[in-house]
């Protein structure tokens, strides 16, 4: 393939802006084909943590044998609703298969190698952006609420593989400052380091839209078909949970379900200043404070994408909001979105074998915030005729057409 001077991509949350931007820098035209939603997807609904940490994928025995303690309907995180039955069942059933421990082996080292990329890739990001303040290199925090818990937590933790984020015990001091701020108990503790977070989600996204029109980028705000005119040398699908379809359309498997998380949030800048995420562990819950406000995130409910929200999971959020002592009430602002999820937990990053000069990058499930600038590096690098930094060959569609 001659090398490419122009490209359409298609999706403009966090993986399609990154992939833009990596194209930009390398000299391509850009085009940003992306509809404009009612409802801010998940690379701004996310609790803005890049979890290097995270490089045991979650399709794994261990997964498998504790989801009924995680089900939703024994209070847990973990949501499947009967009207879905038809799209979480098989693929239930294949994340059972992807949790096999030679593929889940496979998917370890996969993961290890994209995310020890994932936190200097996030650096040069912000420094391209100019925006260096919002990228916050302060790690995260994990909270048990009861002894027995913290020491389960605590094992579990060190029974797992955390790559290049590793974690300590929280001092007597961090322990009484945080106990300090809360109304439940905090019975224990640990901080990462080598994890980030991000300062504020809209003002990232602010600042990658505003580089990527600086740098003669255009968007076109339209919902984008298989017959939509691609206009350019080449094409990228970074559609999130609507690239499925897209792909399928162009001959392509893509087994994705729509992995929704909710979040409640207030303008309050107080209660988390100074602190990193925090993770409830015993409640999955995420509460993070941004620049403009506090948000708690929680929630796995494997679902159609079109389905209406939940309420009585935004009830849930707030109730265990209240019991931390958390500034949440009935009239905060709540959110509903989509993590575009693959049934091995790994993303699809590559291009295709069925459509000349068509590429992809989609079904990061919890990670998109995190993998978005390698994910870009890594595409750009693909699409232009260079050899990716990263093995590319394991987050190719073709391990689901074998």
């Amino acid at each position: 393939m001659a090398s490419p001077k122009t490209a359409q991509v298609i999706g403009g949350g966090i993986i399609g802006l990154n992939v833009a931007l990596a194209l930009q820098e390398r000299g391509l035209a850009v085009v940003i084909v992306d509809q404009e939603a009612e409802i801010p997807s998940a690379s701004w609904g996310n609790a803005g943590h890049i979890a290097t940490e995270q490089v045991e994928p979650l399709a794994s025995w261990a997964s498998v044998r504790s989801l009924p303690s995680r089900l939703y309907a024994l209070g847990g995180a973990a949501a499947f609703p009967p009207r879905a039955i038809g799209a979480w069942l098989p693929f239930g059933l294949r994340l059972v298969a992807s949790s096999r421990p030679a593929r889940f082996a496979k998917g370890k080292a996969a993961m290890t190698a994209l995310l020890a990329e994932a936190l200097p890739a996030w650096r040069r990001r912000v420094a391209n952006l100019g925006k260096a303040e919002l990228l916050k290199e302060e790690g995260h925090i994990v909270l048990w609420e009861s002894d027995a818990s913290a020491r389960a937590g605590r094992a579990a933790w060190q029974r797992t593989d955390t790559g290049t984020a590793p974690w300590r015990d929280l001092s007597a001091t961090e322990g009484a400052a945080l106990q300090g701020r809360c109304t439940t108990t905090i019975a224990g503790g640990i901080r990462f380091q080598g994890s980030a977070s991000i300062a504020d989600p809209t003002d990232l996204l602010n600042a990658m839209r505003w580089k990527f029109e600086a740098s003669g980028g255009t968007f076109e705000h339209k919902v984008a078909t298989a017959v939509t005119p691609a206009r350019a040398d080449i094409r990228i699908i970074c559609a999130g949970i609507a690239s499925g379809e897209l792909m399928e359309s162009f001959g392509h498997s893509t087994p994705m379900i729509a992995e929704r998380g909710y979040h409640i949030q207030t303008t309050e800048k107080a209660w988390g200043a100074g602190l990193p995420p925090l993770v409830f562990e015993d409640r999955s819950v995420v509460v993070t404070q941004f620049r403009s406000a506090l948000r708690a995130t929680s929630l796995v409910e494997f679902a159609l994408a079109g389905d209406p929200p939940d309420p009585r999971k935004w009830r849930r959020l707030i109730d265990h909001a209240r019991t931390i002592g958390l500034p949440f009430d009935e009239g905060s602002d709540k959110w509903m979105g989509a993590r575009p999820t693959l049934p091995d937990y790994l993303p699809a990053i590559g291009r295709s074998d069925r459509v000349p000069n068509l590429f992809y990058a989609f079904g990061h499930q919890h990670l998109g915030l995190t993998t978005g600038p390698i994910t870009g590096e890594l595409l750009a690098a693909l699409a232009t005729g260079e050899a990716p930094s990263v093995d590319l060959r394991p987050f190719s569609l073709q391990r689901f057409e074998r």
